[in-house]
């Protein structure tokens, strides 16, 4: 009888002949039925192996079987890459310990490889062939040398590259695109210019105090004040004028002094166009004047600070309405808020008034600005009814960082120009009384 084995040659055995006495025999009987059982009659069964392979070898075996471990392992690893990393945008790959083997079949489908997860990138063209070091290439006729207009053009195209990535500069080698090395250095050139453009846009926005805006130095002070418990929150923007940014905010408590319920942040701008003309209200002033000629331009601006400040106590002392200041921090003056409810008193250009307000605001504007010379020996130098506030039936005074004294080379100038000012009809048109009122002053 013939034995089919897949896993071994064919085999040939030979049945011995027996007696019937043997056949009767229960023992043989038993016999028969295990050898029976151990080896079953196979039907004709054909294996789809392929090519006919020698499995005599115990080595193809095993590697047979290796290869299809490995064939798991990497189905598992894939399925594990997966799992890890998800929806996100930045994945692992797990490709280092895949197992790969010699005799593996090498021919992999699209869904498996893709080629932006490899080095190589089948759809952008190839960059231009770069001249050897002794400048040419080819023999006789056939010579080129790097100075070549296709060559040349070629390299230029792909130098765009290296431009800043906000340039764009298209697929200029997919193309076959060819620039001359004038248009090149133009495109090269307006490159750079716009990048140094773009530098100091930057700059000056992020280290300068904008329009309804702080920069980011300011805005860590601002900060600094909440957390130290000065100012409790910081509300929306009030006003703005040519050299400050003036913010409402709820007052906190100092250890050394009361803090009104309500305060203002006047944050002086930082930045120095409006400054470069008003240097002469400072430089002059004795108080400032060794300090001024000292620092740099954008520090100049604290000073501005600084001196609204001094003038501000010395109005308080001469009990001039003015705001009254809690607390100077560089270039920001916490003062008290002329107002009530987060809403600022108006301006006198703007308040509403009667004939008998008119005249006393008059009246006490003459009062106040005879304090300034005599008591607080200040010249406001910048009076007009934009300064000016309506609060409580009377006028207060505001904006005093220009303020200088009378000894300044220009405090005489600065005084007769804050008398017309006030007397005549067209700066102040609700005031009615004649100017002559200002002969006794």
């Amino acid at each position: 009888m013939i034995l089919q084995s897949p896993w071994s040659a064919t085999t040939t055995k030979t049945v011995s002949v027996c007696s019937l006495t043997d056949v009767m025999s229960e023992q043989l009987a038993k016999q028969l039925d295990e050898e029976s059982n151990a080896f079953p009659d196979f039907p004709d069964v054909v294996l789809d192996v392929g090519e006919a392979l020698d499995t005599d070898s115990d080595l193809m075996l095993a590697q047979m079987l290796q290869m299809q471990f490995d064939k798991e392992f990497d189905t598992q690893l894939r399925t594990e890459e997966k799992k890890f990393n998800g929806d996100s945008k930045l994945s692992i790959s797990f490709e280092n310990y895949r197992m790969v083997h010699p005799y593996e079949d090498s021919v992999s489908s699209e869904d498996e490889v893709d080629w932006q997860d490899t080095p190589h990138d089948p759809y952008k063209a190839d960059k231009p062939m770069t001249t050897p070091r002794k400048g040419f290439t080819g023999k006789g006729k056939n010579i080129t040398t790097k100075h070549d207009e296709v060559v040349c053009g070629r390299k230029n195209t792909s130098r765009m590259d290296n431009f800043a990535p906000e340039v764009n500069v298209g697929d200029g080698l997919g193309m076959d695109l060819k620039l001359s090395n004038q248009v090149y250095n133009s495109l090269k050139q307006h490159c750079y210019s716009e990048q140094r453009r773009s530098s100091r846009l930057h700059e000056k926005k992020e280290h300068s105090t904008a329009e309804q805006a702080v920069d980011p130095k300011t805005r860590l002070l601002m900060y600094k004040m909440v957390n130290a418990g000065v100012l409790e929150n910081i509300n929306g923007c009030i006003s703005t004028g040519k050299e400050s940014v003036v913010f409402h905010a709820a007052g906190g408590s100092m250890e050394d002094k009361a803090v009104p319920n309500e305060c203002v942040l006047k944050v002086f701008k930082t930045t120095l166009n409006e400054f470069k003309n008003r240097d002469k209200y400072i430089k002059d002033d004795y108080r400032f004047k060794d300090r001024f000629s000292k620092l740099n331009p954008r520090k100049v601006i604290r000073l501005w600070a600084e001196k609204e400040m001094h003038n501000l106590a010395r109005m308080k002392n001469a009990d001039i309405p003015c705001p009254e200041v809690v607390v100077l921090k560089k270039h920001i003056l916490v003062m008290s808020f002329i107002g009530k409810d987060h809403v600022p008193a108006p301006k006198l250009k703007d308040a509403m008034l009667s004939s008998e307000d008119m005249k006393k605001a008059y009246y006490q504007v003459l009062h106040m600005m005879h304090q300034l010379y005599m008591e607080c020996n200040l010249v406001h130098a910048d009076l007009s009814e934009y300064n000016m506030l309506w609060h409580e039936g009377k006028v207060w005074l505001i904006d005093v960082s220009q303020s200088i004294e009378p000894t300044h080379p220009h405090g005489l100038e600065f005084l007769f120009r804050d008398c017309r000012n006030v007397s005549t009809v067209r700066s102040c048109y609700f005031f009615f009384i004649s100017p002559k009122k200002l002969g006794g002053f």
